[in-house]
């Protein structure tokens, strides 16, 4: 499906997850070259029930995350598809999972049953909480995992009148980063070693080191030193400040960029003169007040204006985007972010494209998104079973395919 580019062309991916995290873990796994088979229940992923849509099955959000996979679609609630599963894992590399632990070991495709017929699989396990904790079988969606992990919390400290969840899928986005980083390490150590692994992922522990790599602050000290929390982060007015016309985002940080910002202004010995921007530790105590300063200054011209301005002082800012304003971003259309594609069944759509470039292999191809079980009959072939059989699980249903 990749046409054997890219810097993981040679492997091969059996992807057993649903919804986004594990999705984009392997979708990220494809764009880099690997053939990945997204093996799916008869009901289908349910993300490809997110609309909106042109065909049933094919939402946005599946068409996005599932893009350059091979589909297979067998009923694991059979023995014959169970059986048939099985045989697709033994001739690959790496197994992806985010079905419960308990499931996949009575579907007997859990680590110890796959591995014991071969060893030089590595087997990603996606879990909600890692398993020796008393968390370990409870359920986990992203909403779940940023209230444990403090994020609403967080809003609330910064000035939400009541904790808010980020609104985009965090949880699931960066436990997939995890997911690929120790996948990507597992097969590396498998090529010193011959051997592959079990990794576990869980997205508990993967977003408390996030929140906490920036908000343990005095809490790393015992007794602690405070309660925790980056004062800067959690400014009320660490946010997109208003101009006479709309928003801006700028980010001054160090005392070049504090100094030139002034120059900029007209008062150049405003930075000498507030013993408040001393230093970072002297405006990291003060930064409620500062930011609010810097609100009322850059509510007096407008957004063209000041990014004319700022960007001739070399201070960082940029445009506050919406969506519509981001997509057409004149950098990301330059670089060719957004492209065009024709897909053989959905029409013409936007795809973005993959962020990470590799310079010994320029443009990974990518595949159209699959309808659900299109290229069943050819993935079980590859892995040794003669058309009979193929042919068998169609009509018993334990393999569907398109109609």
């Amino acid at each position: 499906m990749t046409g054997g580019k890219g810097p993981l062309a040679g492997i091969r991916v059996l992807d057993m997850t649903t919804v986004l995290l594990g999705p984009y873990a392997t979708q990220l796994m494809a764009e880099m070259g690997a053939e990945v088979i997204k093996l799916e229940a008869p009901e289908g992923d349910v993300i490809r029930l997110i609309g909106p849509m042109r065909n049933r099955g094919m939402g946005c959000m599946y068409l996005t995350l599932n893009r350059g996979k091979r589909s297979l679609c067998l009923d694991l609630k059979r023995e014959e598809g169970r059986a048939a599963a099985r045989e697709v894992a033994r001739g690959c590399d790496v197994v992806v999972t985010n079905i419960r632990p308990a499931a996949m070991k009575r579907l007997g495709m859990d680590a110890a049953s796959l591995r014991a017929a071969h060893p030089r699989l590595v087997y990603a396990a996606i879990v909600g909480f890692g398993q020796a904790g008393p968390y370990g079988k409870l359920p986990a969606y992203d909403d779940l995992i940023q209230g444990l992990a403090a994020l609403p919390h967080l809003t609330q400290r910064q000035g939400s009148d009541t904790p808010r969840y980020t609104p985009l899928a965090l949880a699931d986005r960066v436990t997939g980063l995890h997911t690929l980083t120790a996948v990507l390490a597992a097969l590396v150590e498998r090529g010193r070693t011959g051997v592959g692994q079990e990794v576990e992922v869980p997205m508990f522990e993967v977003m408390a080191s996030l929140v906490l790599g920036d908000h343990l602050t005095g809490l790393t000290y015992d007794p602690p030193l405070d309660e925790g929390g980056y004062p800067r982060l959690l400014s009320p007015d660490r946010r997109p400040y208003a101009t006479r016309d709309g928003y801006l985002c700028a980010m001054i940080y160090n005392d070049a960029q504090w100094r030139r910002f002034f120059a900029a202004i007209g008062e150049p010995e405003r930075f000498e003169r507030d013993p408040r921007m001393a230093s970072h530790t002297t405006r990291t105590q003060h930064i409620d007040a500062i930011y609010a300063e810097l609100g009322e200054i850059l509510a007096t011209r407008t957004t063209a204006e000041w990014l004319e301005v700022l960007g001739q002082a070399d201070v960082p800012c940029a445009p506050a985007h919406t969506l519509e304003s981001l997509r057409a971003d004149p950098h990301l259309n330059a670089v060719g972010f957004f492209q065009e594609e024709e897909h053989p069944t959905e029409g013409k759509l936007v795809r973005m494209a993959a962020p990470v470039r590799f310079s010994a292999h320029g443009d990974i191809p990518r595949a159209p998104t699959r309808r659900l079980g299109e290229d069943g009959p050819d993935i079980l072939r590859e892995a040794g079973l003669d058309a009979a059989h193929i042919a068998a699980l169609a009509e018993s249903g334990a393999m569907v395919m398109p109609r």
